[in-house]
């Protein structure tokens, strides 16, 4: 396994990255307290993408962390947790956008948000906006009380914690240090990330 650089996200940015079967991809909080929101699709046909609803399923839990696998919308393996230092993330709120930092935040006029950064990353690839799904949110931390009522607390990440991700296809794969004060205690911070490729490893 050939271990690359620790590459950053800025703050309110996106990046994108390709993996073959078998690489793993670290995503990391620098600092603490901040989310990467994380989506994926295939490099073979990109009308299979990570999905929410099926991972969710599959696992029948809410909170996905080390040994849980995530699926695609075929229900085919995209990724699967190695080790995970933090312990809770969020597979069920949408990426934050334009609209929404108008409708919630009472913004004017809204920023792109790690919808529309989600989608400049992955504009190379034929994929717009429309197209960006529930996304994986790394270190997000939302909680449900017995009513149904969502909250987004402050993460529990602390700097330096992170997620190993193996890659179980060809894929491309969209990350972002969130935008949305709410999922990073309103200090807004990079992520940092690196990629591991098995396909480079030396004999």
């Amino acid at each position: 396994m050939a271990v690359g650089s620790v590459e950053r996200i800025a703050p309110c940015s996106g990046r994108a990255v390709e993996l073959d079967t078998g690489d793993e991809l670290i995503v990391i909080d620098p600092m603490g307290q901040q989310v990467s929101d994380l989506t994926a699709f295939s490099l073979a046909d990109t009308a299979e993408y990570l999905s929410s609803g099926r991972s969710i399923d599959y696992a029948s839990k809410l909170w996905l962390s080390t040994g849980d696998l995530l699926y695609s919308n075929r229900s085919t393996p995209m990724f699967t947790i190695l080790e995970d230092t933090c312990g809770r993330h969020d597979f069920t709120l949408t990426p934050c956008s334009k609209k929404m930092f108008e409708m919630l935040y009472g913004e004017e006029e809204g920023r792109p948000g790690c919808e529309g950064n989600l989608a400049a990353a992955l504009a190379p690839y034929g994929i717009g906006i429309d197209r960006i799904p529930v996304a994986f949110n790394i270190f997000m931390h939302v909680a449900f009380d017995e009513a149904g009522v969502v909250s987004v607390l402050p993460p529990l990440s602390r700097a330096g914690d992170f997620v190993r991700l193996r890659a179980e296809m060809p894929m491309v794969v969209a990350m972002t240090a969130c935008s949305a004060g709410q999922s990073n205690n309103f200090s807004y911070k990079p992520i940092d990330f690196r990629v591991e490729r098995r396909s480079a490893a030396v004999a």
